[in-house]
């Protein structure tokens, strides 16, 4: 499952099917591209244009799936995929991928276990981030886990010290699985309109936006039985899958194998015609600007922080979103 609106986002769900069909042909399992209906808290139609639909059922057999939004949708589109969930099949094993994502193995050899969730663990500590005089990491994650009813000490990594942020359960969501997405979405909206509604005090210096997706998805996550260490490492974010971001990034730290397969599947008429109309794609891709962005970079010696690899591009005056 991925979410798709029209501009960027159906250009990256056009990649993420293509790279699927490319790198896995014995997927037998279902695509379904969630597309949030017109009305609600869209007030605009965000469906992606009459082509991109077309090219998505017709070429990689993917299903379009139309989820109202009533609780997120313009004031925060990352609850895109809280809500998506509560409109997909009840009961059946999913696993939901960012549409900035390419898959670059077979995915259907991964050994999911839909009993026990997790999530990326490519992430960097960006929340919450602990003020002077305030509530520090342990006393913001504690009250969240007693919100929630949630056995707190038992989700923590106690390799690390009190005062750093991987002791806590922290994930990216770009990509997570279960066994069933709506029991999954009904937590996950739960979860997330407490704490955006309702913030425990040690939160009060805290910005949610654009993180909480990411505050309540461990939340989620521990309350399902799930953890850090649920799949063997080196898969998703490795040799399967690539959450790319944007391009900028992408050019910036991925391996050469990424972008030779980007280019690969980017490289068909009939989807360069589509992809070309939004302007990253055009000029990262096809107008060879992201060699520029990577030639910018040693992949051996990446800088320490993402900020530091944006702050270099835009130096250069190579950032696009």
């Amino acid at each position: 499952m991925i979410v798709a609106q029209k501009g960027r986002l159906s250009c990256e769900a056009l990649l993420f099917a293509a790279s699927l069909r490319h790198c896995d042909p014995e997927f037998s399992g279902r695509l379904i591209v969630a597309v949030p209906e017109p009305g609600g808290a869209w007030p605009e139609d965000m469906r992606p244009d009459a082509d991109t639909r077309r090219h998505l059922q017709q070429e990689y057999g993917a299903e379009i799936l139309p989820f109202p939004a009533r609780h997120f949708g313009r004031s925060y589109p990352h609850g895109n995929k809280i809500e998506a969930l509560l409109a997909m099949p009840e009961g059946e094993p999913f696993v939901f991928f960012d549409s900035d994502t390419l898959i670059t193995g077979a995915l259907s050899r991964v050994p999911f276990d839909f009993d026990r969730p997790t999530a990326s663990r490519r992430v960097e500590g960006s929340w919450p981030q602990p003020q002077p005089y305030r509530a520090g990491y342990r006393e913001i994650w504690h009250s969240l886990y007693a919100r929630f009813g949630l056995d707190f000490e038992s989700s923590l990594e106690p390799s690390h010290p009190a005062g750093y942020w991987r002791r806590y359960l922290y994930f990216n969501a770009g990509w997570f699985f279960y066994r069933c997405p709506r029991e999954f979405g009904r937590r996950f909206l739960d979860y997330a309109l407490s704490i955006r509604d309702d913030p425990p005090p040690e939160l009060a210096a805290q910005s949610l936006d654009p993180w909480l997706d990411q505050i309540a998805l461990p939340l989620v996550i521990h309350g399902l039985g799930g953890g850090r260490d649920t799949l063997p490492e080196g898969l998703l974010d490795g040799t399967v899958s690539c959450h790319y971001r944007t391009f900028p990034l992408l050019y910036a730290r991925e391996s050469d194998r990424v972008i030779a397969l980007l280019h690969e599947i980017a490289a068909p008429n009939r989807l360069k015609k589509l992809l070309k109309r939004h302007e990253p794609f055009r000029r990262m891709v096809y107008q060879g600007r992201g060699q520029k962005v990577r030639a910018l970079f040693d992949r051996n010696a990446l800088p320490s922080r993402e900020q530091l690899i944006r702050n270099r591009i835009r130096k250069a005056g190579f950032w696009m979103r």
